[in-house]
């Protein structure tokens, strides 16, 4: 892999989630998502020699074209609605005149709310999502799969919440299909899948369905959970994804579940990372992830949509399947290849710093849930 081309790429794209999430106007909104994306789908296919790579690259090329019109076109409704495109002018003009522009705000929001699921790959515009994963470098699917989750978020948040507010009941019922649909399919077909990046993509899928479930409550509580649970899936992400570049072997990458058989005998400390990482997915104590969950749905139970989060809980539980199945096959199942799994003293200590903070923020869960809490204290 060009390092020094993958490096450029990451960079214009940090920059891009930078000015995506710090966005006070649609327009900035809109430039800081293009600046974050373009990067993307050159890093998907930085092996120009690999088909799978291209063609993935090529599908999340057309399928976020495809969702970066919609979002402009929902701009653009809102600006004919409102005259106005700084998030903050827009909520003000909304508030003064949503009975005379209703029709056409909520046709906006429609474009908007596609736009959105769309870069989060939340159902049912996810479509892009399993054979990204798949097809990238391991390396680039780490990037992908992590930090431009976060700056997604920002830009539903930035979006609904500081321009859109006032209107939440219109956008909450667009919100709510697209949050169960993912939480739910995304589970359920999470099972069904041998390879181990695919089925990732599908937990991630899951996962922004959580996230999406706080900014449903539409509430200070659950804007605060959903970047809160965002921030956590980037650390889980990062720390799967990592194990999986950790373990591929002179450029061959491990591709199918059953390339973890037998793990805890190769490498039982890389194994029981691994365990961490998974059971911090499912939401199992005290690994992190059980605490955003948690989160996410008392903030559905306060705000009396209790069916909501029970449907939410029940689709963990299915979750929890596919990733004990992974840790059976780590542990339980005879290894199909006997080398030990060796990995520099370097890669070892930041793969294992990563890991374990997902305990320490599970034990110590304080700090991390003030500065979500913080950020929409105002």
């Amino acid at each position: 892999m060009p390092s020094g081309d993958y490096y450029v790429l990451g960079l214009f794209s940090t920059v891009g989630m930078m000015v995506l999430v710090s966005a006070h106007s649609l327009l900035t909104v809109y430039l800081g998502l293009e600046l974050l994306s373009l990067p993307l789908y050159a890093m998907t296919a930085i092996r120009r020699t690999n088909s799978d790579a291209s063609e993935a690259a090529m599908k999340y090329f057309v399928m976020g074209a495809i969702a970066s019109g919609m979002l402009l076109y929902g701009i653009s409704l809102v600006y004919g609605a409102t005259g106005k495109i700084d998030l903050h002018e827009v909520a003000n003009a909304i508030a003064a005149n949503w009975q005379q522009q209703s029709g056409l705000l909520s046709f906006a929001l429609v474009f908007l709310v596609v736009g959105i699921g769309f870069k989060l790959a939340a159902m049912p515009f996810h479509m892009w999502a399993p054979d990204v994963y798949q097809g990238a470098p391991s390396s680039v699917t780490l990037f992908i799969s992590s930090a431009p989750k976060i700056a997604a978020v920002g830009m539903a948040l930035r979006i609904l919440v500081f321009g859109l507010a006032d209107i939440a009941p219109q956008w909450q019922h667009l919100i709510l299909i697209m949050a169960l649909l993912s939480t739910g399919a995304g589970n359920l077909l999470a099972i069904a899948q041998n390879n181990i990046k695919r089925l990732f993509a599908y937990s991630a899928i899951s996962h922004m369905g959580y996230s999406l479930f706080g900014i449903l409550a539409a509430n200070a509580d659950g804007y605060a959970a959903s970047l809160y649970y965002v921030l956590v899936y980037a650390l889980m992400s990062a720390a799967a994804f990592g194990l999986i570049v950790l373990l591929s072997r002179e450029g061959v990458e491990i591709e199918q579940v059953d390339d973890l058989k037998g793990l805890n005998k190769r490498n039982p400390w890389i194994a029981f990372m691994m365990m961490i990482i998974l059971f911090s997915m499912a939401g199992v104590p005290p690994a992190v992830g059980f605490f955003a969950k948690l989160l996410v749905l008392k903030a559905l139970v306060d705000v009396q949509l209790t069916w909501v989060a029970v449907l939410g809980l029940v689709f963990a539980v299915i979750g929890a399947f596919y990733y004990l199945r992974v840790v059976k096959v780590m542990y339980f199942d005879e290894a199909v290849d006997s080398i030990p799994v060796q990995i520099s003293g370097f890669a070892k200590v930041v793969f294992s710093a990563n890991c374990l903070s997902l305990l320490y923020f599970g034990i110590f869960p304080g700090a991390l849930i003030a500065a979500c809490v913080n950020a929409f204290a105002s």
